[in-house]
């Protein structure tokens, strides 16, 4: 289905090709590999949620657009523009997705907020997440090419209730976050708190 989509140009001015050009120049191969399977899953997802199909490809696609940026570069960056100062706490794991969405913007000209929203959201959710935001949460998480304890629950999940799966990520996510002892951003608290905590 995404080899053959063709864009109707009103999110973006590029065709399909032309923003795969873009972003596989971004990243290693490998990367590029995991952002193409992460739209298959995205417009999968897309059309069995009535979410908008073109929209979900061009946000998988620009999903992972920072991961690879040098650190310094996305330091600078927080440093220099309007982004919360806290984020330099943290890493690139939060970074590319936050700081991603800013450079999908100024570098593709995409302007879409349910697109930026999507890409700055894939890591960490939100309390309030549009269901285009949720669906590129999930695919991130499931994609065909994952391969982790739970991973086809997750899928499962994904293809019987979306909310559902948003709150089965998180709550595996936090928990490995905790396990590691890793720092946990504070939106994927509030990700946690809205869609997994019972009240």
């Amino acid at each position: 289905m995404t080899q053959t989509m063709t864009y109707s140009k009103t999110y973006i001015t590029y065709s399909r090709e032309e923003l795969i050009e873009k972003v596989s120049s971004q990243m290693s191969k490998k990367r590029f590999e995991h952002v193409l399977r992460v739209e298959k899953k995205a417009c999968f997802l897309a059309d069995l949620y009535q979410v908008d199909v073109e929209k979900a490809s061009i946000a998988a696609l620009t999903h992972d657009y920072a991961k690879e940026r040098p650190d310094e570069e996305m330091i600078s960056l927080i440093k220099a523009r309007n982004f919360n100062q806290e984020l330099l706490e943290y890493g690139y794991a939060i970074w590319h997705g936050v700081v991603g969405a800013h450079l999908v913007k100024e570098e593709l000209e995409i302007s879409d907020k349910d697109i930026l929203e999507a890409i700055e959201l894939h890591t960490t959710g939100a309390a309030k997440m549009s269901e285009l935001a949720k669906v590129i949460y999930v695919a991130d998480y499931i994609e065909d090419g994952r391969n982790f304890n739970g991973v086809e629950e997750a899928r499962k999940l994904a293809e019987e209730n979306l909310d559902k799966a948003v709150a089965f990520e998180t709550k595996h996510t936090l928990l490995y976050l905790i396990g590691k002892g890793f720092k946990v951003y504070p939106k994927t608290i509030e990700t946690y708190n809205r869609w997994v905590a019972q009240n």
